[in-house]
């Protein structure tokens, strides 16, 4: 079966209550919420799916569509046990989002019967003053995590990091975190579901209840040690993705290899991808590229952010 070397999808909206609305004044994004918290940009995860929005397989569900397409265009890599590993979303962060954290692997799959999330953020955007916790700011103990959570002290012993745009933070699963207002992001990460909220500054859902809390399953995972930030210059890359940051200014040609599909985001600017056929593609769209070994050609003035196993 011949299928398109590249597909354009339409985003999962999610309207969490500390959401914002850049992601349609800024992006354009369809969506009637009054507020929009993230897009699920790439995702066959069965609590938010993106489906294909060009192409022969326009309005298909995107996991159903990988199904279509077959195991083959996942790449080499792909491990055809597990389920498709990716997910990758734009976040918009007009309030604090809660203080979590996520399971590793191990853990997830015995409690959550799924897989665990180590995920990273690049920072698009970032209102004056804004910020992000990630680790601790010193080694901490079980014990005093546990009491700074009811004397409502957690946050002193958070390590903030303000934001500017081009920032980028690798979050290894077990790594205390929260994702600060002011914030626009866009995150790549296992796909996986599983959060674990320590602290949410006593905040009521839409129907006034209490957020709920997880914080046996957190005190079990977290990593108590002092967080040490790791550099990172163009391009992440740990077991569970590859990410590759680009500014293209004209022309570039980029090699692509079959060892697995491939994501582009586009976060600022204009331009087209040309790989057999010729897809343009603006500021907060996302394609997927089934797995080949041709060269992908990339023009215009944008940004982009390339995503692989």
């Amino acid at each position: 079966m011949s299928i398109d070397s590249i597909v354009k999808l339409s985003p999962a909206f999610k309207d969490y209550l500390w959401g914002g609305t850049k992601l349609r004044d800024i992006y354009h994004k369809p969506c009637d919420f009054d507020i929009i918290a993230e897009s699920w940009e790439l995702s066959a995860h069965p609590d938010g799916t993106s489906m294909i929005a060009s192409g022969q397989f326009q309005g298909m569900l995107f996991n159903e569509y990988l199904e279509k397409i077959g195991l083959s265009a996942l790449g080499t890599k792909y491990d055809t046990n597990k389920e498709f590993p990716l997910l990758i979303k734009l976040i918009d962060a007009k309030q604090n989002l809660s203080v979590q954290v996520h399971p590793n692997d191990a853990y997830a799959l015995q409690h959550e019967n799924g897989y665990g999330k180590t995920e990273m953020w690049y920072v698009i955007d970032a209102e004056p003053g804004a910020g992000l916790y990630v680790g601790f700011n010193k080694d901490v103990s079980k014990e005093e995590v546990a009491q700074r959570i009811k004397d409502n002290t957690i946050m002193e012993v958070l390590d903030f990091h303000p934001t500017k745009p081009g920032d980028v933070f690798f979050i290894p699963a077990g790594t205390v975190h929260a994702i600060g207002a002011g914030n626009l992001i866009c995150e790549i990460q296992q796909s996986s579901n599983s959060t674990y909220r320590l602290y949410d500054y006593d905040r009521r859902d839409k129907f006034g209840n209490p957020r709920e809390l997880h914080l046996d399953k957190a005190l079990d995972v977290l990593n108590y040690h002092k967080y040490e930030p790791i550099p990172f210059k163009g391009k992440v890359s740990c077991k569970y993705f590859n990410v590759s940051f680009v500014y293209v200014e004209g022309k570039q040609q980029i090699t692509l290899t079959n060892d697995s599909f491939y994501s582009i985001t586009c976060i600022k600017g204009s331009g087209t991808l040309t790989l057999g056929e010729t897809m343009p593609i603006n500021s907060g769209e996302t394609v997927f590229i089934p797995a080949t070994n041709f060269i992908l050609t990339v023009e215009g003035n944008l940004s982009i952010v390339i995503s692989k196993m």
